[in-house]
């Protein structure tokens, strides 16, 4: 470079998860350093600390729920934790920011009212907090930051007084000379993404997803060199790599691309950051801070090639539909026109479009603020136009590429599989990038894997299509460390134990007894029950009690396999929780002495004389659905569980006229989850009902502990559920806190056996054919349901290619695992199937009268 040339500046932005430990900010002062050595000068915007938006964000709501101070202590104990990490004092250097926050959750709670504009000033301190520990880590590498508010260089286009122009604002991309000129003399800046200044001062937020927006601002008026984003995978890919391990890297692609693929559902890149690097020309790279030798995608004004090609399968859920129909818009001049101011009246944005002679359907841009009184204030106003349906819970299904119009031939087969879907939508996109089938949520999933694995997973590696997901990731690779699974240390037991027909489920023991101890170890919990649908096999129910777990038990048949296996079993150590049962089944319970729940009013208002005396727990539905797949999402309009929160009073009265004394209210909402807050933010919808409750003692807040379906699949971490719990018990305590974990405790500790019955090549797929089906382990034809699946014959051997793995029964669902990088696999060797010992057995069945799995223990 010639003496005389600028150093170009580089502007790299780093998420939440990325910033998360004093070991990420050590990764980022490596590769901060690579940028500087090579002549580069190099801007730094990051995000909060992964987690800590959300706890400001309900920082608010838990103030005017009277638990403000114990929220405020959540945000400084994450914050004290990581310096504590780093050898820093918390409390020295964040002072200010503590106590600011402090007074102003305080002034929540006395004045009873958040405003949007001091919200916005509540969440921007996660991102200065992490600045300013950021700031002492990069230093404490060898570098020399230079701290920059980013409220002193980006001002907010919108100073409208509305809760948009504080939560949501935009910021000026214009080559900026004055920030240009003021930054003249530094190497290392450090700045913070999601914030910006207000005309009066004040902070605003760029929304959600914000810090990639920020970046690319500043890249702009840097008029830098290159934009990173730094993130937690090695790029984009063809498809989410939770829904199909074969989703293949994107190596290259064009704005317009990247743009099609983060607009319609993709989670790596927020779709406002590209435009303001679009418009200045500025190349963006996605990189990974936990791979960072990998080179990533890059995103400029070329495509990787100019074929016309598909390079994408994406599904964005919880869409939501608006159906307008009527033959007065026949031949209507205008009546488009009509249609569209009255969403602009209401402040409706609309995505997707499609029209016919008598029916326009559109898909509505998700907005957090699109409440319930905007839709009916929607439909008011289109009323008179048209006849209005509005349909929820929709998926969208986006088949991304360029030239899709000139490849729809290429596209028939695989659309075959929409014959019996019902399609709410079809969208081709003006652009040509993208054909779109809006479905039902429940069928997006499936859909859009499916579609995958006709269309991209085999396409050859090339200057677009990289390594897929599991090749990436496969052994060696660098990934978050996590204890090696017990069946590989117990491999040869296994070996011996697999059938030479059939399959085989085994059950570890230890495992069991490890994971039943964890859940009892919480501290703030007074009770754990075992949810023993998902495994009632007799050692495994031996091992579940003496690590001081009772048993959840929803049928008479639970109950006597409890009460069978242990003849001293208290009434007390068994929860019954059926749902549209035959009144014997309550009489029964009762007899018997168990806890009793009652899942809706019919039980109480139809059979008052059962529960005389009584001592019950009603079942809630909270109306927060949460889960993998739809089957197993337990709350919410749609679900057949628990009594809704408006009818409460109702079971109150209905209890009360029966002699009943309601003790407890429980909720379920789903299973599969990892956040850890979840059950604190059931048990405060619990805490809020029992007010009209005066004998509620209890709160169960349901399971739905996830069990991560990969090694690279997030974990749940049962220390942060405590520690959310403890916040709960904290602001509710004269309650019990109860917990009823199925899954947890039994899944990581089953494996099911059964060997190759032979290979087979078609169509450019290898199928791997096992003894048994899912006549033994329906969970991924019935759920989707993702398991890890290896060749424990030829263990550690390195991958021979992608391969689908499935049974002998007569069902195209028969796939067990689909896209699986696996070595080459003979007939006879044992195939593993991970993850098995919940919901395995149990829901086996003898279809084509072919006998399931059998059950041994270890």
């Amino acid at each position: 470079m010639p003496a005389s040339a600028p150093r170009p500046w580089i502007v790299m932005k780093f998420g939440g998860t990325s910033v998360a430990a004093p070991d990420r900010w050590r990764v980022i002062a490596d590769i901060a350093r690579a940028r500087l050595d090579a002549g580069e000068r190099v801007m730094i915007v990051h995000s909060a600390i992964a987690g800590v938006s959300n706890l400001l964000e309900a920082l608010p709501a838990a103030a005017l729920a009277g638990a403000g101070e114990a929220a405020a202590e959540a945000v400084k104990a994450r914050h004290r934790e990581f310096a504590a990490a780093a050898g820093l004092d918390a409390d020295a250097l964040l002072a200010g920011i503590f106590d600011l926050i402090d007074r102003r959750t305080a002034g929540i709670g006395y004045s009873g009212e958040a405003s949007a504009r001091l919200r916005a000033e509540l969440m921007a301190q996660g991102e200065l907090m992490a600045s300013t520990l950021g700031v002492e880590c990069l230093k404490a590498a060898g570098l020399d930051p230079v701290f920059l508010d980013a409220r002193d260089a980006l001002t907010a286009l919108n100073n409208a007084d509305e809760a948009r122009a504080w939560l949501d604002n935009g910021a000026g991309e214009d080559a900026d000379p004055a920030l240009q000129k003021r930054l003249s003399g530094a190497d290392l800046v450090l700045t913070q993404g999601f914030i910006a200044r207000h005309a009066t001062g004040a902070t605003v937020l760029l929304g959600r997803g914000g810090s990639d927006t920020s970046a690319a601002y500043f890249a702009a008026r840097l008029q830098a060199a290159r934009l990173e984003i730094w993130t937690d995978v090695p790029g984009l890919f063809s498809a989410d790599p939770r829904l199909t391990e074969g989703a293949r890297h994107l190596r290259a692609l064009s704005y317009e691309e990247a743009q099609e693929i983060a607009t319609m559902g993709g989670k790596v890149l927020h779709p406002r950051c590209i435009g303001p690097a679009r418009r200045a020309g500025i190349p963006m790279e996605v990189r990974s801070t936990l791979r960072p030798e990998l080179a990533g995608t890059r995103i400029t004004g070329a495509p990787g090639d100019d074929a016309p090609r598909l390079k994408a399968v994406s599904v964005k859920t919880g869409v939501r539909l608006v159906v307008m129909e009527g033959a007065g818009m026949w031949r209507q001049a205008g009546f488009l026109a009509d249609v569209f101011a009255g969403f602009k009246a209401c402040g409706v944005s609309v995505d997707l479009v499609s029209t016919s002679e008598t029916n326009v359907t559109v898909s509505l841009d998700p907005d957090p603020g699109l409440d319930q009184a905007r839709l009916d204030r929607l439909r008011e106003t289109l009323a008179p136009l048209c006849r209005v349906k509005i349909i929820e819970d929709a998926a969208a299904v986006s088949l991304l590429g360029y030239g899709i119009r000139r490849i729809l031939h290429q596209l028939a087969p695989a659309l075959e599989m929409f014959q019996d879907k019902p399609i709410r939508l079809v969208s081709q996109a003006a652009n040509d990038l993208n054909f779109t089938v809006v479905v039902d949520e429940s069928e997006g999933a499936a859909l859009a894997k499916r579609l995958h694995e006709e269309l991209i997973s085999t396409a050859p590696e090339g200057a677009v299509f990289g390594q897929s997901w599991a090749e990436l990731a496969r052994p060696g690779a660098a990934r978050p460390a996590r204890a090696a699974p017990w069946w590989t240390d117990k491999r040869g037991a296994l070996l011996d134990l697999a059938p030479q027909t059939g399959g085989l489920y085994v059950y570890d023991l230890e495992t069991v007894s490890a994971r039943a101890r964890a859940v009892a170890g919480i501290k703030t919990l007074s009770r754990a029950f075992y949810a023993m649908k998902a495994n009632a096999h007799r050692d495994v129910l031996r091992a579940i009690r003496a690590a001081g777990l009772g048993f959840e038990c929803v049928s008479p048949g639970e109950i006597a396999r409890v009460r069978e296996t242990f003849a001293d079993i208290r009434p007390d150590e068994v929860l019954f929780t059926p749902n549209f049962a035959h009144r014997s089944e309550y009489e029964a319970a009762v007899a018997f002495g168990a806890h009793l729940t009652i899942d809706g009013l019919h039980p109480l208002t139809h059979w008052p004389d059962v529960f005389q005396g009584a001592d019950v727990i009603l079942r809630v539905n909270p109306d927060r659905p949460r889960g993998h797949h739809q089957h197993v999402k337990t709350a919410g309009p749609k679900a057949k569980f628990g009594i809704p929160l408006d009818a409460l009073n109702d079971a109150r009265a209905a209890a009360d006229a029966a002699g009943a004394r309601v003790i407890g209210l429980h909720a379920h909402a789903g299973s599969g989850v990892t956040d850890a807050d979840h059950w604190r933010e059931i048990g405060a919808i619990l805490a809020r009902a029992a007010r009209n409750f005066p004998d509620v003692r209890i709160l169960n807040c349901g399971g739905g502990l996830g069990v991560p379906e990969s090694p690279d699949a997030p974990a749940l971490d049962l220390l942060r559920v405590d520690e959310e719990l403890a916040l709960l018990k904290k602001a509710h305590p004269r309650f019990e806190l109860w917990m009823e974990p199925g899954r947890y405790p039994v899944a990581e500790a089953g494996v099911l056996l059964a060997r190759v019955t032979q290979v087979k090549h078609a169509f450019g797929t290898r199928f791997i054919g096992l003894g048994t089906g899912m006549n033994s382990l329906i969970r991924p034809a019935l759920y989707g349901a993702r398991h890890e699946i290896v060749n424990l014959t030829r263990l550690g051997e390195p991958g021979a290619g992608m391969a689908s793995v499935v049974g002998p029964i007569c069902e195209s669902a028969d796939l067990l695992g689909a896209d699986r990088l696996l070595p080459e696999t003979h007939e006879g060797d044992v195939m593993l199937i991970a993850e098995t010992g919940a919901y395995g057995a149990v829901m086996a069945s003898r279809y084509n009268l072919r006998e399931p799995a059998g059950e041994a223990v270890i």
